[in-house]
């Protein structure tokens, strides 16, 4: 079943190469490009929506060069940024457009660094088609936000990401879609068992509850250890043991190892945000808000994504297959 998100996007945000949240990871023209004029005869720019107030007359400067060279990010509306919010014309990821290039400026960005992040952020060919084919997710399917993660059960990383993820998730109630991808690395002992882990936890309806157990004690997850959180939230240890070794189990994993491969997944987690790379010196909830902002009405549609829908029904399809495997 494919799902076409127009106007809603899937979040599918990166954690890609080293993160300043973090601190690392476990390892034609387009859109934005500038116009070509004389910067240095550029009036200073005021948009009504935008408070450049905190901004010192240099940095007010180049944010108001920025906003006068780069093109709209909606490919209908070829002006520059400061002319389409100024004129008010539909394209609402305008103003959400200044603001980020706003920070940008005060984040202290080289120009290049900025118009590759604005690039990263807003070029409509920087969408991916991701399928979402039976991943275990939580959260409405009609979510206007929806997060895929790329984790390793034994990443520092991911389990630092973890609990900021939860609360993305239950302070944003019907606002997003979680959906998780099993990315074990070679580097973690412990990292496939606990795949397979998951995988099986699947089949009794107990995901997100191993998910929370395996982050929350990455330190402690030798068999026995799973085996103990498998109890804990209550599956039944025999079939938990079958599940992990079936091959249907082993086929699932390898599923999300092929598309990490094909997507160039390098490091985790890797998190996609509506089919966008999630650049992670970029503050989550501000990525989350624009997110929202550049959909409201009047918004242009800025990609189509077909996505399978994991719903509870892919769940069991899945649950069902690792019974078949152990046949």
């Amino acid at each position: 079943m494919a799902l076409k998100l127009g106007l809603g996007v899937v979040l599918f945000a990166t954690f890609t190469g080293s993160s300043s949240l973090l601190g690392g990871t476990c390892q034609g023209q387009s859109q934005g490009s500038a116009v070509q004029k004389d910067t240095a005869a550029t009036p200073e720019v005021s948009i009504p929506e935008v408070d450049t107030s905190a901004l010192t007359p240099r940095e007010k400067k180049e944010w108001g060069s920025y906003v006068s060279e780069f093109l709209s990010p909606c490919s209908d509306v070829p002006v520059s940024i400061a002319q389409c919010a100024q004129e008010k014309r539909n394209c609402a990821r305008c103003v959400p457009a200044a603001k980020f290039i706003l920070k940008g400026v005060r984040d202290g960005q080289s120009r290049e660094q900025l118009e590759k992040n604005y690039h990263n952020r807003f070029d409509a060919d920087r969408i991916k088609n991701v399928p979402i084919d039976g991943s275990p997710t939580k959260g409405p399917e009609s979510a206007p936000i929806t997060i895929i993660e790329f984790a390793d059960f034994e990443c520092p990383f991911c389990a630092i990401m973890a609990p900021q993820l939860d609360k993305v998730f239950d302070e944003r109630k019907g606002q997003v879609r979680f959906v998780y991808k099993f990315f074990p690395l070679g580097s973690h002992p412990h990292g496939e068992a606990c795949a397979r882990a998951g995988i099986a936890a699947i089949a009794q309806g107990k995901f997100w509850e191993m998910h929370h157990k395996m982050f929350a004690n990455r330190d402690h997850l030798e068999q026995s250890d799973l085996d103990s959180y498998a109890k804990e939230v209550g599956m039944d240890v025999t079939k938990f043991h079958a599940d992990m070794q079936s091959p249907a189990t082993a086929e699932r994993l390898e599923r999300d190892k092929k598309l990490a491969d094909t997507l160039m997944v390098r490091g985790t987690p890797t998190i996609y945000i509506n089919g966008r790379d999630y650049s992670p010196q970029n503050d989550l909830n501000d990525w989350l808000n624009l997110e929202v902002a550049g959909r409201a009405p009047g918004a242009t549609a800025t990609a189509t994504v077909s996505a399978p829908v994991a719903s509870g029904a892919a769940a069991k399809n899945d649950a069902g297959a690792l019974d078949a495997g152990k046949k």
